[in-house]
């Protein structure tokens, strides 16, 4: 059976301290228990990201969007986002991306 969702520890990391402040324990849990992808940094290949977002005029990708995006890439994954840095980044760095 194919797993449908994932998430790893820096997608939550952004996104359980605002719903801790919202009192939302229930959505918490739920994201807790979705499987996690491993985080395995390779940081010559962020540099490269870096590099080429700042080539094509895209000076503001923080560096958890593009850990994200490694992340995604090295597992095959599609992010799914309403996040627009995403948007801005899926032809350069050749994301799959569902908005």
């Amino acid at each position: 059976m194919k797993t449908l969702v994932v998430t790893n520890d820096l997608i939550l990391a952004e996104l359980v301290p605002f719903l801790r402040m919202r009192n939302q324990t229930k959505v918490i849990n739920l994201l807790q228990n979705i499987n996690k992808l491993k985080l395995s940094i390779n940081w010559n290949q962020i540099i490269d990201f870096q590099f080429k977002c700042l080539k094509n005029g895209l000076n503001g990708i923080g560096i958890p969007d593009l850990i994200v995006a490694q992340n995604a890439k090295q597992n095959s994954a599609e992010i799914y986002s309403l996040d627009n840095h995403f948007r801005l980044i899926k032809d350069i760095l050749e994301l799959h991306l569902t908005d």
